[in-house]
């Protein structure tokens, strides 16, 4: 009991001392975020069209307003990006980006490559605004790891 009291007690003096910052709930979530990521598309990585849209990351509107999108940037580890056009994402929607090709809608983007941007044995996805400042990001490891995020 002891211990637990002191342990509830940290969080307090360590604001009272500005020691931690107060995270509000907004905060924690960003409003435009990467919400899943399928990195690696079933069967064996022959390339076909097919086989590069079942690899694609998911990315979320979680707030009630639709939000530009124009110029905002997803990339891997390596460098490969997708820029988004003049796009809108609509309030509590998703869109959806492919490795592959395919025609955009307004919930599905293409990153028009003809091979992988996912690497099935670890990566990770940067979610940058039309300023290049960093929105979100989602790094795994592989199919049998768990996936961690870093918001921001």
């Amino acid at each position: 009991m002891r211990s637990r009291l002191a342990l509830a007690a940290v969080p307090a003096v360590a604001l009272t001392f500005g020691l931690l910052a107060p995270v509000s709930a907004e905060a924690a979530v960003p409003a435009i975020r990467i919400t899943q990521i399928q990195y690696d598309s079933p069967g064996s990585d022959k390339g076909s069209n097919a086989s590069l849209n079942s690899e694609w990351v998911r990315i979320t509107n979680t707030t009630a307003q639709n939000r530009s999108l124009s110029g905002w940037t997803l990339k891997d580890k390596q460098g490969f990006t997708y820029r988004f056009p003049s796009f809108t994402l609509k309030a509590k929607t998703s869109v959806v980006v492919y490795t592959g090709k395919g025609s955009a809608t307004s919930t599905k983007r293409y990153y028009n490559r003809s091979w992988y941007v996912w690497n099935n044995t670890g990566d990770s996805a940067y979610l940058r605004d039309s300023k290049g400042v960093l929105k979100d990001s989602w790094t795994f490891k592989d199919a049998s790891a768990a996936a961690y995020r870093v918001s921001r």
